[in-house]
């Protein structure tokens, strides 16, 4: 009897280890065919100068681990960090800044609009000064970066938000929503002075859209608000090389990338913007004269707010999609 006893307590659990292996054959099999998390394969250097603070930093892009998200570290301040997420908005005037115990980053938006058109949901940040460079004055030179050095799928599913109810701000004329949809979509609509007057963009994130119509876009400004702008301590930074410059008859440092730039930057920063939810959203964005703080104003309704959206990963059509720089895949597949 304890013979017997014994064979069967081997052949039951040999049983489960058996289907325990067949188990996590199958769930490893199915991550595989959803769409992953990505990091940069090496870190990436930048210099230049702070668009308002008009202070010298040197800053660098590196790789990390699946699920850590994106962080902001000042190398100057004993590597203090601040996750790039809603709940560390700071200030949203002419630029978003994030702060977490006092230690400020600023002017976010750009890079974090260029590590979303990249697919990148991975990475630290390190700043020796308290504001991202302003570069070019566009997302393009973040994002040829890390198409240079390349992008490394990891071993985790991308979660996204998926938009489950209508989620309005309203400021006057002003406008920004948010609509259940099944992919990242952007409708945008601008209104500034003559040379600018009404513009308005569509398009739907997904493959090199990005990296061709949005990325390239750069920041503008009014040649008359300069001084005004530089007596309140901003644009210290600003110049000809960084920014489209504009005056009462037209662009002062054409030419212009696009016949329409001004909408596609402002597109660029929403992108930016709707990072800190830490998550990508599958959802349509309608914007008419929104800014940053009506950007930052939805992501801090859809954090608050459960029951607007729900977790959800999309499996990758192709599964030999090469790991370059790209949007989003189509999402042909939902999993809650």
């Amino acid at each position: 009897m304890r013979r017997f006893s014994s064979r069967l307590w081997r052949v039951y659990h040999t049983r489960s280890s058996t289907d325990r292996c067949i188990l996590s054959f199958y769930n490893n099999l199915k991550s595989r065919h959803l769409v992953q998390e990505q990091t940069i394969r090496q870190a990436i250097s930048f210099s230049g100068v702070g668009l308002h603070s008009g202070a010298a930093v040197k800053m660098r892009i590196l790789p990390a681990p699946a699920g850590s998200g994106i962080t902001f570290r000042r190398s100057d301040l004993d590597n203090f960090d601040i996750e790039a997420v809603g709940r560390n908005v700071a200030k949203v005037s002419y630029a978003t800044s994030l702060m977490r115990r006092g230690v400020l980053i600023s002017t976010t938006e750009h890079v974090l609009s260029a590590l979303m058109g990249a697919g990148i949901d991975n990475v630290s940040i390190e700043l020796d000064q308290l504001e991202v460079p302003i570069l070019d004055g566009s997302a393009r030179p973040f994002l040829e970066a890390i198409q240079r050095v390349g992008i490394k799928r990891q071993r985790r599913p991308r979660t996204y938000w998926r938009v489950l109810k209508p989620v309005e701000v309203r400021d006057g004329q002003k406008f920004l929503g948010v609509y259940p949809a099944e992919r990242y979509s952007i409708s945008y609509t601008i209104d500034f002075p003559h040379p600018i007057g009404i513009q308005s963009y569509d398009l739907d994130l997904a493959g090199d859209i990005y990296a061709r119509e949005i990325a390239p876009a750069r920041t503008f400004g009014f040649l008359r608000d300069e001084r005004a702008l530089r007596n309140m301590g901003l644009i210290r930074g600003a110049s000809e090389e960084n920014a489209i410059v504009l005056t009462d008859t037209g662009v002062k440092n054409g030419p212009l990338r696009f016949g329409d730039e001004f909408v596609r930057h402002k597109i660029l920063d929403l992108i930016g913007d709707l990072a800190l939810l830490g998550h990508r959203i599958l959802g349509k964005v309608v914007a008419n004269r929104a800014g940053h703080a009506m950007h930052t104003a939805v992501v801090s309704r859809l954090l608050r707010d459960r029951s607007l959206w729900e977790e959800a990963q999309i499996a990758r059509e192709h599964d030999d999609v090469p790991e370059t720089a790209t949007a989003e895949p189509s999402p042909a597949v939902l999993h809650r």
